[in-house]
């Protein structure tokens, strides 16, 4: 008989945590979700409140890894336990690849929370999927994107043009492989 898993969440690193989202994150998620500049380079659009605390509670309750689907986590301060932005995770069908992204509020920006939430991410990935690698794609204007994917030993591995909402776009994707 195999031994019974545990949920691998809460994930801790030095100041944050990655954990589900929760409904009472639901002001702070809206707040910075509403915010253009934090969404000048996501694919979410800003939603209501009932529509965003129903997404909330879905990913309150989602399992980790379902394939082919987003997940969205909690980056959370590690001692007040405030929700300073969110991380997406999708595993593919195949198993073989991991897309990550992530969101900061602007308080958050700037201040290596995102390299550590990110970091942890895709550790919390090699650890419990079995996927060969992580990728993550940003369009070639978001400087501090970059320099985040390339903080945490992500390698650009393909340069594509691309159309985002409306506007041709150059993106740039990145790939962390497993290692060993």
């Amino acid at each position: 008989m195999e031994p019974a898993r545990t949920d691998p969440l809460p994930r801790l690193a030095d100041r944050i945590v990655l954990r589900r989202l929760a409904l009472t994150d639901l002001p702070s998620f809206q707040l910075y979700r509403r915010d253009s500049r934090v969404g000048l380079y996501q694919a979410w659009e800003p939603q209501s409140d009932l529509d965003a605390s129903l997404f909330v509670l879905e990913m309150s309750r989602a399992s980790l890894f379902p394939r082919g689907q987003w997940v969205q986590l909690a980056i959370a301060d590690r001692v007040t336990d405030a929700l300073v932005g969110d991380v997406g995770i999708c595993v593919a069908a195949d198993l073989e690849t991991a897309e990550i992204g992530f969101t900061l509020s602007v308080p958050a920006q700037g201040r290596g929370l995102g390299t550590e939430a990110v970091r942890s991410a895709i550790d919390l990935v090699f650890d419990h999927a079995p996927v060969r690698q992580v990728v993550a794609i940003t369009d070639a204007r978001n400087q501090a994107s970059i320099r985040l994917l390339e903080r945490v030993g992500m390698r650009r591995v393909e340069t594509t043009q691309a159309i985002f909402r409306g506007i041709p776009c150059t993106e740039y994707r990145y790939a962390k492989l497993r290692e060993g």
